[in-house]
């Protein structure tokens, strides 16, 4: 199946897609999960237990052709990406509105700016505006560390780089601006502990 963005260039996927790795032995407090599922396991404790609704957001797709080898059966042959995505996640929480994206790296000193796009720091920066709540989740796989950062820091990181400066955040930087979330069983990661502190006054 062709996948297409929206100004016509093809998706390419990974050539190792599909390819099976050997699974790394994980402890106990990993099991091997990415960031991505530990957030949604995450979202799904919460909203099982009543404390906030969030939710990934889908990716807009529009599909242009599909065949029919079955007529109880269809298959997408050709699909584009109907417009870029914002960011990963947004749900309420005590009736305030919450916006994040969700990053990991395998750089162990500094995590990558290039890893976030303009349009995504766009819509933090209109979120904010409203009066919401926004920031970024941040993962080093190496030593399976996460953060939270405030949107407005990591926009200002951004607006450093594009004034010339590091293309890179340096993991000293992470560590003083943002708050360090241990990854838990229930919750696997509890970042709504942490809005509660960095929001106090939001609530």
């Amino acid at each position: 199946m062709a996948f297409n963005y929206p100004n016509g260039r093809k998706f390419v996927s990974r050539p190792d897609a599909g390819v099976k790795t050997p699974v790394k032995k994980m402890n106990f407090s990993n099991r091997g999960m990415t960031l991505e599922e530990d957030i949604n396991a995450s979202n799904e404790y919460y909203l099982t237990n009543g404390i906030a609704v969030v939710h990934k957001k889908p990716t807009p797709v529009q599909i242009v052709d599909v065949h029919y080898p079955k007529r109880s059966a269809a298959v997408i042959k050709e699909a584009y990406f109907k417009q870029t995505s914002t960011t990963d996640y947004n749900g309420v929480y005590r009736g305030r509105y919450i916006d994040f994206e969700a990053k990991e790296t395998q750089n162990p000193s500094s995590f990558p700016l290039k890893n976030f796009h303009s349009h995504q720091i766009e819509h933090m920066q209109a979120v904010m505006d409203q009066g919401a709540i926004a920031f970024v989740i941040l993962r080093f796989t190496a030593n399976e560390e996460i953060f939270l950062m405030k949107a407005e820091d990591l926009i200002q990181f951004w607006e450093r780089m594009l004034a010339g400066g590091r293309k890179s955040i340096a993991k000293p930087e992470v560590e003083a601006c943002s708050s360090s979330i241990l990854l838990g069983f229930q919750p696997r990661i509890d970042y709504i502990k942490i809005i509660e502190q960095l929001y106090a006054s939001y609530f």
